[in-house]
């Protein structure tokens, strides 16, 4: 749901003493939340499907996740009252989903709905099926009465069971109409047009188009903080020989950092500005965007070494481990948006209490620092904001940082003792995979030991328990892995195997990465196409199997995999990996062509085919000085399509010579560093500055 407000639900009848229906067996903290509905919920599975088609019932598919606001509103406005549930039970099939554990079918489901309302979807998703799992009908929220201009669910519950078993020339019209979509969608066409740099300038053009110049982000309101197009405007290609478009990332990197949409408090990002200035959130917190939003920011810190960028890198982290780690090392997948039924209850604040916690001298100046005033601006309290100290300078903005900061841990310290939101503890490869690149991602700029090792411990854990037998799982729950694993979870498990093989050096990693593309190609690659499909080839029989190059809340699965594998060649030098990249990436030209926005991350990889890479090669040992020093060179540089490896002397006589470090050596004894671009190396330079000059040209 695209749409939030700070009012409360009405109460619903008390459930106390109600039996629990067929949910409360599932694992999905989402499905068990509805367990003691009146409502006759159904999991996704075939006794639900069966019973569909031997009723010739309707089904009433719903699709929502543990955090997700609107998703309890429509919960306690609805689904727990017996008038309600009465009507559903009588009338349809009634089937929950989690979209974490389903992305398969919340994703064919979303495009259903932008089908028929010609808009964006969101959660709660509302569906209407046939008994052949056919969309017919469907939304998103629909309040109990008429509100918000949407009729109330009652009515369209009548409607929709009144035009199913009475104008079925409409219903099949409607599936048809929602079909040929699909088919549209998910089954890319080559455009035959050859891939080049004009592609990107346009891209560029167009995504410079759509920012929003006064505020930052894209559109009006609501304003999410959507990671593929930002990562696309960075690099060079985009605009080349005009930093414009890198000048509007990092405005609205700023403009975010200093929004409510960060928590000034505790670190980390909500998911999403209800206003179009990045002042109110909507509260919850996602796993995949503070993993997406700590690298923009560590490559924010990168251009600028400005300290506000890597403050926001450093407290999101912590807040990872802190709030969102599990005890073997996985990360869970979000943390709610309301406490004691409320939304945000846990995260804003009355200017009478901080007064009350900082005394009024100090009181008054971080009411004044954080935007806090006796109207409030969010239901007559206050989201913390500093949008008010944007016109200071970086460094005006650090020392009002060190001022403010002991004011801070007092003020989260009395929030710690606030009622907690709820946290969704699902722990899904995917998503873990990705946070573990930030960590990596951070570790290498900042060489903080302790991201190395939380990273390495996420990863064991998916490893020991989300893979086996050359097979990818999607969910992790109490040590059983559980449901096929889709594109996104085996793409973004190879980067992270990836990404840690260039952190340490550990061989071992990239023998892993390499099992993993392997594992893709049996399961995901078609070959007619030149593309990987999002379900595997044995998955459940769906109403379409899809293949996107189109990003959502995450990067295209399909874009990752061709970073991942256009990497793997810089590494292994064989040809087989890049030829599948660029099969995979020029089959989504069109998509490219036509929607620069949704096919960001596809245009990312695009560019590293057209540019191709710097491949940064460091001889020496791990622990000396100098090779530390020439790694930090490369990590701490703005690089859009650079692979680094480090190789140890030591170790070369027992490994086999990866063919990027054949020939190379270190100098005189002592470690050195060699760029190459398109199949050409430099001479080996031993200095730091002589790299930086090297990696500049």
């Amino acid at each position: 749901m695209k749409e939030t407000s700070g009012e409360e639900a009405p109460e619903a009848p008390p459930s106390v003493g109600r039996p629990l229906n067929r949910l409360n067996a599932e694992s999905s903290p989402y499905l068990k939340q509805h367990a003691a509905n009146p409502v006759d919920w159904f999991p996704w599975g075939e006794e639900a499907l069966a019973r569909a088609k031997a009723e010739d019932k309707p089904i009433l598919l719903s699709i929502g996740y543990s955090a997700c606001h609107w998703c309890h509103v429509m919960a306690h406005e609805s689904f727990e009252r017996d008038d309600i549930a009465a009507l559903m039970n009588r009338d349809f099939i009634n089937i929950k989903v989690d979209r974490e554990e389903r992305p398969d079918l919340d994703d064919i489901y979303q495009k259903s709905v932008q089908v028929f309302t010609g808009r964006g979807g969101g959660w709660p998703l509302t569906m209407f099926l046939t008994p052949d799992r056919e969309p017919f009908y469907g939304g998103t929220y629909f309040p109990p009465g008429p509100r918000y201009n949407l009729p109330g669910f009652p009515d369209v519950l009548r409607g929709v069971i009144e035009a199913y078993r009475h104008h079925h020339g409409e219903v099949t019209k409607n599936v048809e109409r929602v079909k040929a979509g699909l088919l549209r969608v998910g089954t890319p066409k080559r455009s035959g047009e050859p891939l080049v740099e004009q592609l990107l300038e346009n891209a560029g053009r167009e995504l410079g188009g759509l920012f929003d110049d006064v505020h930052g982000g894209f559109g009006d309101r609501p304003k999410f903080p959507t990671v593929p197009p930002l990562n696309f405007m960075l690099r060079p290609s985009a605009c080349p020989g005009d930093e414009s478009l890198r000048r509007k990332v990092l405005f609205q990197l700023r403009r975010m950092a200093a929004g409510g949409i960060y928590d000034h408090l505790g670190g980390g990002f909500h998911r999403y500005s209800v206003d179009g200035q990045w002042m109110v959130p909507h509260f919850e917190k996602m796993l995949y965007d503070n993993a997406q939003l700590v690298r923009l920011y560590l490559d924010g810190w990168r251009l600028t070494k400005e300290d506000r960028f890597r403050r926001v890198v450093e407290d999101t982290l912590e807040y990872v481990r802190r709030e969102l780690t599990h005890q073997d090392g996985a990360f869970f997948a979000a943390q709610d948006a309301d406490s004691e039924g409320r939304e945000g209850a846990f995260f804003v604040w009355s200017q009478a209490e901080l007064t009350a916690i900082l005394g009024a001298d100090l009181g008054g100046e971080f009411c004044r620092a954080y935007g806090v005033t006796e109207a409030g601006n969010f239901d007559g309290k206050n989201v913390l904001h500093r949008l008010g100290g944007l016109e200071f300078s970086a460094d005006e903005s650090e020392q009002a940082d060190v001022f403010l900061r002991p004011a801070r841990a007092k003020v989260l310290a009395v929030r710690n003792r606030r009622s907690r939101p709820a946290r969704d503890e699902n722990i899904l490869t995917g998503w873990n995979a990705m946070m573990v690149c930030a960590f990596l991602d951070a570790y290498q700029a900042f060489g903080t030991a302790a991201y190395l090792t939380t990273a390495e411990r996420a990863l064991t854990f998916l490893l020991d328990y989300a893979y086996a037998d050359g097979r990818v799982y999607r969910a992790v729950t109490a040590g059983q892995a559980r449901l096929n694993g889709y594109l996104d979870d085996a793409a973004w498990l190879a980067t992270a195997l990836l990404d840690a093989f260039e952190a340490t050096s550990h061989r071992w990693y990239l023998e892993r990465a390499r099992e993993m593309a392997e594992a893709a190609f049996k399961h995901f690659w078609d070959d007619t196409a030149g593309g990987c499909f999002f379900t595997s080839h044995n998955h459940e029989a769906l109403l379409q199997r899809m293949m996107s190059g189109t990003d959502s809340a995450l990067p295209s699965g399909n874009a990752v995999f061709a970073s991942f594998l256009l990497r793997l060649f810089s590494f292994t030098g064989e040809e087989g990996y890049y030829e599948r990249a660029r099969r995979i990436v020029t089959l989504f030209h069109r998509t490219m062509t036509h929607n620069p926005y949704g096919a960001s991350a596809m245009l990312c990889a695009a560019d590293w085919l057209l540019s191709q890479p710097k491949e940064v090669v460091v001889i020496g040992p791990r622990s000396h000085r100098l090779t530390e020093a020439l790694l930090t060179t490369v990590h701490q540089r703005y690089l859009s399509n650079r692979v680094v490896l480090a190789v140890d002397p030591s170790r070369q006589a027992s490994e086999p010579e990866l063919p990027l470090a054949a020939g190379k050596t270190g100098l005189q004894g002592n470690p050195a560093a060699y760029v190459c671009h398109g199949r050409t190396c430099s001479a080996p330079v031993a200095e730091p500055k002589e790299l930086e000059r090297l990696l500049s040209s």
